[in-house]
């Protein structure tokens, strides 16, 4: 008998677990049965599993009988004429819906002319095991796996016309890309998705060299030429808010310019571009620090006497200003009311970004760099026709990601530019290389897309020939700006008196062990003296019980909490989270008892 499994609960058993199986599918396949259980046999253990719970991955194949699709001519005639639909193929058992351990039980073919009697299954277009992201990749079929996953991420990261209503949206933090195309090199999943609706990169020409080591380790050089002309140009928007809130007792905040009286009020000129109702005018050119809004809110803390008299409780200040190492010019404001009808305020600031050092560029083929270089236009090698590349691409980084395809779309997207046309790079349906690599040959080029180029600044021609092409590049949202992190002075946080964490709070950069390993061997190892001097204190130290001990200011004068103020005292100097140490050794009750020793 072989055992029955519902839902992963032992149900029951029956005598044979594949005809059971068979006659279970075909009574689900005439809709005897609901369409959203799948059946698993299990050869080895003998044993089905059925399965019709929630959270299942299923994807939808043509039902194969005797090595015959069961998808006839009359069936795709009355698909075209609208006279059936979808469901309509689901529910006469054409079409049916497989989960991961249901297509253990099957051989699936890829295309009707592979069918024989053995086949259970047939695919309704190898690209649909593929996600919209991942279909948009051309050629994917000749990429490794690992890179048509990262060419597919990638794409999410890319700067594009996100929605064409961009200038009326208040979106959190938005890249727009200023010239936007459509790929010369497309699949079937740009004309499904409406790609050309809202594009994301720009179809360039792409050679692969070396140049003066400044492309190593995956980065790429750019051709200033191309930059001025509007290469990988994007605008970042970003919105400041602002509103009125109401608190306890009739209090509430204030939109205006502050008055000098506000208690935490900044320097005059922070708040020049605001307006008499305390909002800044429109194209503004605003830096760090710059009052984009001007608020004053209630005090925090009113004491019993402070509620009886408003008036003498003195507004403190609580404006929005621009971040931390950001700057823009003011493109939208927009005043309104929030869900409890208090005012509300927003603010968009637009910052115009051009490619620089160190900018994500990505193909669709997961071969992402950033900007290493940007080459004067005179300097770019150039082929016979004159032709600069935008982008010098690093020969590197194709043998060992074996990204195939990144090499067949520069052929591809060469041909397109030349004869005129889009090239299909569907996955698994695309247009034959060898026919590609003809017609570029009848467009007067080599068929294996090389090209002699001629170095930009002696003239003289490279011994190798280069393989240049067109292909379609994106920028990615990981710009410089957005990340550029420095600091020499700036704010602690308050228990440990060390400098505060993170880009947006003026944080410090922690040196590690790893980091100071370094310095270690580059035999520089005194420069870990001042490296780690960012909480340096000095403590005064009693030399009779080892505690620390107070300095009273007023008297000048230290004294020991134990010993009294007739023993010695010693000013030491050590980092204050050391001491933050000891003062926590001594509330779990243990002594630590520092022993002081002088130096000659």
């Amino acid at each position: 008998m072989t055992d029955v499994y519902v839902n992963g609960r032992f149900t029951g058993t029956v005598e044979d677990g594949r005809e059971f199986v068979n006659n279970a599918r075909s009574e689900r396949r005439r809709g005897n049965l609901t369409d959203n259980a799948n059946l698993y046999y299990n050869e080895l253990s003998d044993e089905v599993f059925v399965e019709c719970g929630r959270g299942r991955a299923r994807r939808p194949l043509i039902v194969v009988k005797d090595g015959q699709s069961s998808l006839t001519e009359q069936q795709i005639k009355q698909l075209e004429k609208n006279e059936i639909g979808w469901n309509d193929l689901v529910k006469q058992g054409t079409i049916e819906y497989l989960d991961a351990a249901e297509e253990e039980n099957t051989l699936v073919a890829f295309f009707d002319h592979e069918l024989t009697p053995e086949h259970t299954h047939l695919e309704i277009m190898p690209l649909t095991m593929l996600g919209l992201t991942t279909a948009l990749v051309p050629y994917g079929n000749f990429n490794q796996s690992t890179r048509l996953n990262a060419g597919s991420k990638n794409q999410k990261q890319a700067l594009g016309f996100y929605a064409a209503n961009f200038s009326l949206r208040m979106d959190m933090d938005v890249n727009l890309l200023q010239y936007s195309q459509k790929p010369i090199v497309n699949t079937i999943m740009h004309e499904i998705s409406d790609y050309d609706k809202h594009p994301a990169g720009q179809n360039i020409v792409v050679a692969i060299m070396s140049y003066e080591g400044y492309n190593m380790e995956d980065a790429i050089i750019l051709n200033r030429g191309s930059v001025d002309r509007g290469l990988g140009r994007s605008t970042y928007f970003r919105p400041a808010i602002a509103e009125e809130l109401r608190y306890a007792g009739g209090l509430v905040d204030e939109v205006c310019v502050p008055d000098k009286e506000v208690k935490g009020y900044k320097a005059e000129r922070d708040y020049r571009f605001l307006e008499e109702d305390g909002i800044i005018s429109p194209e503004s050119a605003v830096a760090e620090g710059d009052v984009i809004i001007g608020k004053t809110s209630p005090p925090r803390f009113l004491s019993s006497l402070d509620e009886y008299n408003l008036a003498a409780a003195t507004r403190r200040e609580s404006s929005v200003a621009m971040r931390h190492g950001e700057e823009g010019i003011v493109d939208f404001v927009l005043i309104t009311e929030n869900e409890e009808g208090n005012k509300l305020i927003q603010v968009r600031i637009r910052d115009q970004r051009i490619p620089e050092i160190g900018d994500k560029f990505t193909s669709r083929h997961g071969q992402k760099g950033v900007v290493g270089l940007i080459v004067n236009e005179e300097d770019m090698p150039f082929s016979s026709s004159g032709i600069k590349p935008d982008i010098i691409f690093s020969p590197h980084g194709i043998p060992s990601r074996m990204t195939i395809s990144h090499l067949i779309e520069l052929v591809g997207g060469k041909v397109g530019a030349l004869a005129g046309r889009y090239i299909n790079g569907t996955t698994f349906d695309a247009e034959n290389i060898d026919d590609l690599r003809k017609e570029l040959v009848s467009l007067g080029f080599a068929e294996n897309c090389t090209e002699t180029l001629f170095n930009g600044h002696t003239g003289e021609m490279f011994t190798a020939r280069i393989f240049v092409g067109n292909m379609y590049y994106m920028k990615l949202k990981h710009m410089v700006a957005n990340k550029i992190h420095s600091r020499a002075r700036g704010p602690i946080q308050l228990l440990t008196r060390q400098p505060t964490e993170g880009r947006a709070k003026e944080g410090g950069l922690r040196l590690g062990e790893m980091e100071k390993d370094t310095f270690v061997a580059h035999g520089a190892s005194l420069l870990l003296k001042e490296r780690f001097d960012s909480d340096k204190t000095i403590v005064p130290v009693c030399e009779e019980c080892g505690l620390i001990a107070i300095h009273d200011e007023f008297k000048n004068k230290s004294y020991c909490p134990i010993c009294g103020d007739n023993v010695e005292i010693t000013n030491i100097e050590m980092s204050y989270a050391f001491k933050l140490m000891l003062d926590e050794f001594k509330s779990l009750g243990i002594y630590t008892k520092l022993q002081l020793k002088y130096k000659y």
